[in-house]
């Protein structure tokens, strides 16, 4: 064989190579078609459209007049209503929410414009407005070139949560419902429902204030925290000399000061269904710990919140807030509040002040286990929720303090039983 003819031989495969690519690409691109015509064709139209055949195979073969007239009949249905999906619904679509973040209870306002800024008419169609799971449903007039038309909605909010509101969808159909087609508009927007939180009057965490630092039980020769008077020891700095009582004594007397560490508030968040009797409990958690929160942050701490699996942003109210309306229950893997304090106790050894807050069905070995478990040194706070109890309780389990609340008007009552 020539080199000519090798050079020419692979050429038959090379062309049968790019027939099937261009077949792939044709076959991809008319499946497509395909789809997106049979996507506006609703259950009831195929079942018409496989009456329509049936009856006409029925009447053709056995010779019934009846039934060819019915799928006739049928046929000529099925294409009418077709002719409503004809016609452009280039709406210019604008969602507005006058607020995005609500409390729990509180209505969401929100409006939605449509704009026709073509130079055509746009025929009567339908808007649908997703709202979480359910959806809305508007009706729009034909609307001429230039003209718009506006809806108002309310979003009622039984439930915190994050609730995604929209996209828009423009839906042209026929009277029967056999054909709808339906154009996305616009971009979703997250409502967040807060909890319910509560105000402190006053300074119901005063005991967390420090300027520099909370002063810790060590004693040190060198910090902010003045403590007492030494007699001067080898090594000492001379720089903390007390001046007078050397003059006074006749002794070189030295400043001795206590510890201080940077203020550091940390929230246990249990997310674990089984420590909670019901969702009214979990839901009370919580609102306290986003009170107790808000109420830190405004006394200026460092304040960070841990749940099951990760932290939630609260670098201020609003981030706090916004994180407790998305969280829901943890896995069961994950553990209860005896399993959230070791996480503690290893990702933030440096806590001054760690609040637990669990439900009523956390057992009270397990929350004194949750409490040792905790960084030493760290001043403990547990918040049980439980909503039996008619008034907040108080009671130490080892050198923590737990109060008992069953509604969250008793969070800064029982606050105030803590700091008496």
């Amino acid at each position: 064989m020539t080199s000519e003819a090798l050079d020419q031989a692979p050429a038959p495969a090379a062309r049968d190579a790019r027939w099937r690519d261009v077949a792939a690409v044709l076959g991809v691109r008319l499946l497509g078609r395909l789809r997106s015509v049979t996507s506006v064709i609703r259950p009831l139209a195929w079942v018409l459209i496989a009456l329509a055949i049936g009856f006409w195979a029925i009447g053709q073969t056995l010779g019934w007049a009846e039934f060819t007239i019915a799928a006739t009949v049928i046929a000529i249905t099925v294409a009418l209503c077709a002719l409503f999906l004809i016609g452009r619904t280039a709406y210019d679509v604008s969602l507005d929410l006058a607020r995005t973040r609500v409390v729990v209870g509180e209505r969401a306002i929100g409006g939605l414009t449509l704009a026709n800024h073509g130079t055509k008419a746009i025929l009567p169609s339908r808007v649908v407005l997703p709202v979480g799971a359910g959806r809305g449903e508007f009706g729009i007039q034909r609307l001429a070139p230039g003209e718009e038309a506006e809806e108002l909605f309310a979003i009622p909010t039984q439930r915190r949560g994050v609730v995604k509101v929209g996209p828009v969808s423009v839906v042209r159909g026929d009277p029967l419902g056999l054909f709808e087609r339906a154009h996305r508009r616009d971009d979703p927007v997250d409502l967040f429902v807060h909890p319910r939180t509560i105000m402190f009057d006053g300074q119901s965490l005063g005991y967390l204030r420090d300027l520099e630092g909370l002063p810790a039980a060590d004693l040190s020769r060198d910090d902010v925290s003045f403590h007492a008077l030494l007699e001067y020891q080898p090594g000492d700095d001379l720089r903390h000399v007390h001046w007078r009582s050397t003059a006074r004594t006749g002794t070189l007397m030295m400043r001795q000061y206590e510890e201080t560490r940077r203020s550091h508030f940390v929230i246990a968040l249990s997310c674990a269904a089984a420590d909670y009797a019901d969702d009214d409990e979990f839901e009370l958690a919580i609102s306290a710990a986003g009170s107790i929160g808000l109420r830190a942050i405004r006394d200026s701490q460092r304040v960070e919140v841990r749940v099951q699996g990760r932290d939630l942003a609260a670098g201020s109210g609003k981030q706090l807030l916004d994180s407790l309306a998305a969280i829901r229950h943890s896995r069961p893997r994950h553990g209860g509040i005896d399993a959230l304090s070791a996480v503690i106790a290893r990702s933030m050894p440096l806590a001054s002040i760690v609040v637990l807050v669990c439900g009523s069905k956390v057992r009270g070995e397990d929350l004194r286990s949750a409490c040792s478990r905790l960084p030493f040194g760290a001043r403990v706070l547990a918040v049980v929720t439980d909503g039996a109890a008619a008034s907040p309780t108080l009671r130490r389990i080892g050198d923590a303090d737990v109060v008992t609340i069953g509604a969250l008007e008793q969070v800064p009552l029982a606050l105030q039983r803590v700091l008496a």
